[in-house]
């Protein structure tokens, strides 16, 4: 019997992880959600030095009890209301297992041909799942890929993006061998990886353009186009305009098609970030508005790791021409080439994203939609919609409180009418209690609690045990305030 592996002991000790992982799900609504440990307290509680024999399963069991539990957030709470969710499910559990006793690499289709064409497959049932136009499915120039997470889809983009920009000039000599300077745009309230991104990339954090935003949080595409023009004037070249679809601070939605527009008189790419808001285009009333514009975007992501019960990490990007992404990132040394590679019959994912290697992710989405089904999942959307359209509800009625933007499907961004100073205190009494976690953004200039249904466990009856908890966190209104 090799060591490396016992199938009968495997049994057993799998059934153990198994049943620990049940037993876990099923008393969380028992735990307080966030974790109440100090800097330095789990290394303290762990061994100096790693173990020269092997120890029993049950002893490592009962050390993350002891130990790493006691130190976790716990994200699948159903008190879980902060952030956005970062939901998982059984299915995708178990398809994270199958990928990881596969254990296959799928750099190249060559590699494990069936982690590829299921990939690809996958995310063409998706993209029509969400209504996204047949120019960004594989059948056409197009195509999807899973990766790690936004943060990445933006990176590959704007990698795209730089190499159309200066016709490959800068894969082959560096960003300074660019015929101009280069110039990527995003609003005031873009994700923060926008930034990140342009400086991995190499443009310079100062060439990113933050385009202010309307009072719904949407980007000012007249701002944009004044901003676009101005580089030009300068010699500067426009590369990128990310759009976003469902901001982090307050779910707005940018004008895509509008940005599509400006961007096109410059030839920048469009890349569209719907990381959260995205997978409710699952539903058709909410389509069009989610999806207004992407027949004339470059490139469209979104996470379902976020909301649609695959667990982290899962981005799915879309792309119109995957020509553009495999000649800004491919790379094929002599260990790398092979016949089907050369045949050009085939997809090699490891030229769609910056690592070689890959994960087989499309286990975990495929047995998602396989063991729910997309109706289920759209009815879990929409219930965590009405839910917060009833907390909304609730917030606007209560003159101790103030709705600082109408929800955003699922999203409520509120404050103490007493100011940051209060709304900052409030979330802290939120939070201390212990039953439910929820996190602040600034919203229109002003501190926002923000509450974001969505975890895997929650139900209608916690979105309203969140609403007593606040306001029994609230202090009594003012006999001004209490008057109608």
């Amino acid at each position: 019997m090799n060591p490396a592996f016992d199938p009968e002991r495997f049994r057993r000790e799998g059934r153990a992880v198994v049943d620990w992982l049940a037993d876990y799900w099923a008393g969380l609504e028992d735990r307080r959600v966030a974790h109440t440990v100090d800097p330095g307290d789990v290394r303290a509680a762990l061994p100096v030095a790693a173990p020269e024999a092997p120890e029993p399963l049950a002893a490592v069991l009962a050390d993350l009890d002891r130990v790493i539990v006691p130190a976790l957030t716990h994200w699948q709470h159903p008190g879980f209301f902060a952030y956005f969710p970062a939901s998982t499910a059984p299915p995708s559990i178990l398809g994270e297992l199958l990928a990881a006793g596969l254990g296959v690499q799928g750099m190249l289709w060559s590699t494990s041909p069936a982690c590829t064409e299921l990939e690809t497959h996958v995310l063409d049932w998706v993209a029509e799942l969400l209504g996204l136009p047949p120019r960004l499915s594989s059948r056409g120039a197009g195509g999807g890929v899973i990766l790690d997470s936004a943060s990445s889809g933006v990176l590959v983009a704007l990698v795209a993006a730089r190499e159309r920009a200066t016709a490959g000039r800068t894969n082959a000599a560096g960003v300074g061998a660019a015929p101009a300077a280069l110039t990527a745009y995003a609003s005031g309230d873009a994700h923060s990886c926008v930034e990140k991104g342009v400086g991995i990339a190499g443009l310079g954090r100062d060439s990113l353009r933050r385009i202010p935003v309307d009072s719904a949080g949407a980007m000012d595409t007249a701002a944009l186009e004044r901003a676009m023009a101005d580089d030009a004037a300068a010699g500067r070249r426009p590369c990128l305009v990310v759009a976003t679809v469902g901001t982090t601070a307050r779910g707005g939605i940018d004008p895509v098609a509008a940005i599509a527009a400006v961007a096109a008189r410059h030839g920048a790419w469009v890349h569209v970030d719907a990381a959260w808001a995205g997978t409710a285009a699952l539903c058709p009333e909410w389509r069009a508005a989610l999806t207004d514009g992407a027949d004339a975007v470059d490139s469209w992501g979104t996470n379902p790791h976020k909301w649609l019960l695959v667990n982290f990490d899962c981005h799915c990007l879309w792309v119109a021409d995957r020509g553009a992404l495999i000649n800004s990132l491919s790379t094929k040394p002599e260990y790398l080439r092979n016949a089907a590679t050369e045949s050009g019959a085939v997809i090699d994912y490891s030229d769609w994203q910056v690592p070689l290697g890959r994960r087989f992710r499309a286990l975990k989405l495929w047995l998602t939609l396989r063991l729910f089904g997309a109706e289920a999942l759209r009815q879990r959307i929409r219930d965590h919609v009405t839910w917060a359209a009833w907390f909304a509800d609730r917030v606007a009625a209560d003159p101790r409180l103030v709705l600082l933007c109408p929800p955003s499907l699922s999203l409520v961004c509120f404050a103490a009418t007493g100011g940051d100073a209060a709304t900052l205190e409030l979330l802290a009494r939120i939070n201390g209690a212990g039953e439910v976690l929820v996190s602040h953004a600034r919203v229109a200039d002003r501190i926002a609690i923000r509450l974001a249904v969505g975890a895997t466990l929650t139900e209608r009856r916690h979105v309203e045990g969140a609403w007593r908890i606040i306001n029994a966190a609230l202090a009594p209104p003012s006999a001004a305030e209490a008057a109608p």
